[in-house]
């Protein structure tokens, strides 16, 4: 399994958005010039975030890009959803149809379940954290949180 750079880059973005505080904003440049990656692709990943409803953005000289919501109350499970979408959905094995129109293991498929516990894994992980644990000063409550989960499973 891989991040993406879609995923890497938001995560990014959403990060610099809430360590700057709750209401402030910046912008395109700004936030390009901190995470050092393209303008468009932080204009990418902020439109992507923005339609999500993740992050607001405001016109004008004053404008830029805020978050939605406190840290605390954005999931990372909706933002990873939002970024990337998740690894495996209920319509998985519709889109690997191969030349059939259907699945030919429908029913009696070892990787529709190993992808369905890996998901769930993840789910699982992801579940109890919000950007606030990935934000300075929080980084034991993320490691926590994690690990405990992985005791618990």
């Amino acid at each position: 399994m891989k991040f993406s750079a879609q995923e890497e880059y938001g995560m990014r973005c959403l990060l610099a958005l809430a360590n700057e505080g709750d209401g402030a904003t910046l912008t395109i440049p700004q936030i390009s010039e901190r995470e050092g990656i393209s303008q468009p692709l932080a204009a990418k990943v902020l439109t992507l975030l923005r339609k999500e409803g993740l992050i607001v953005s405001t016109r004008g000289q004053t404008g830029g890009y805020a978050l939605s919501r406190t840290p605390d109350q954005i999931n990372l499970g909706e933002t990873f959803s939002a970024l990337g979408g998740r690894m495996f959905e209920d319509d998985f094995c519709d889109r690997f149809v191969g030349q059939e129109e259907s699945c030919c293991h429908k029913g009696s498929c070892a990787l529709h379940d190993l992808y369905s516990k890996i998901q769930t894994a993840v789910d699982g992980v992801l579940a109890p954290l919000t950007l606030r644990d990935l934000m300075p000063g929080n980084d034991f409550i993320a490691v926590s949180n994690i690990e405990n989960h992985a005791k618990r499973t």
